[in-house]
């Protein structure tokens, strides 16, 4: 017998400011660890004023952690220290794990549309906190999606929904990563791993994540869910869109220090006496 998942708690995303001034909303980050455990942060950026954008994300350091940048809108240039450049357009994932370290930047472009989009931190176990770096750059066209029915459309990112898989595979921690748009008072059944860590962050619309809870999630809001093997999901009036992720625990202590995540305060320490010598990259 299945077990719907309740939701534990709703927050709203906080404004800030990360890179060299870039606005955007944190929907979770160091606070939310113990909840979200394999995801560490994940970030919202959307504005159409290039002021709060331009300046971007200059070369910075990365090691112990996945980036997961989903854009929807607008165009970013990305650059790393070990050659590799390109770019990332509206529809694009890009799936970095920085493993034993990396430096990169991503520079927005000025277009007439704007900036729209998500970066999602995946933590790395202990095992492959030192792994080499590696990218899955993947189109927007290559991003398959399921419809079950009218009203209903999940792009699968990672994982699987209705026998449709995700392009980005053998993935070191196990997560599944779903955007998800429900046309008005359609419902939604998510199978999940019991154990698993899940949440639901809301960017359009609103919806119900609790049959027969009163809270209904809006904008820029975010459903962490408690324990079982489904996640059932209503749309408001309007419609809702939403970001779908759950993922595998890892169970270990986490040192956090900006861009670099470790296991121990020495291992942190490390990456830091690293970048000051200059021996970061190896």
């Amino acid at each position: 017998m299945t077990r719907q998942r309740a939701v534990k708690r709703v927050q709203r995303s906080l404004p800030t400011t990360e890179g060299a001034g870039v606005h955007l909303y944190r929907a979770f980050g160091h606070s939310e660890t113990s909840l979200l455990d394999p995801f560490l942060m994940l970030d919202h950026f959307r504005s159409s004023d290039p002021r709060e954008y331009m300046d971007g994300f200059p070369m910075h350091p990365h090691r112990g952690i996945e980036t997961v940048t989903y854009l929807l809108s607008g165009e970013i240039d990305h650059q790393d220290s070990i050659g590799n450049k390109g770019q990332i357009a509206a529809g694009d994932v890009q799936w970095m794990t920085a493993g034993r370290g990396i430096h990169h930047q991503e520079m927005p472009r000025r277009t007439d549309d704007p900036l729209h989009g998500f970066q999602l931190w995946v933590n790395l176990p202990r095992a492959h906190k030192m792994m080499s770096p590696r990218y899955r750059d993947i189109k927007g066209d290559q991003i398959p999606s399921a419809k079950p029915e009218d009203g209903v459309e999940v792009k699968v990112v990672a994982g699987t929904f209705d026998g449709v898989h995700g392009p980005v595979k053998d993935l070191v921690t196990r997560v599944e990563y779903f955007d998800v748009r429900l046309s008005a008072d359609k419902d939604l059944t998510f199978p999940v791993r019991d154990g698993d860590s899940a949440f639901a962050y809301v960017f359009e619309g609103s919806g119900h994540f609790e049959e027969g809870g009163r809270h209904e999630v809006g904008d820029r809001e975010l459903a962490i869910f408690s324990q079982g093997d489904e996640v059932w999901t209503k749309a408001g009036r309007r419609g809702c869109r939403f970001l779908f992720a759950h993922g595998e625990p890892l169970h270990e202590p986490i040192a956090w220090g900006g861009p670099i995540v470790m296991n121990s305060r020495e291992e942190l320490d490390l990456a830091f006496e690293e970048l000051g010598r200059g021996t970061f990259i190896r």
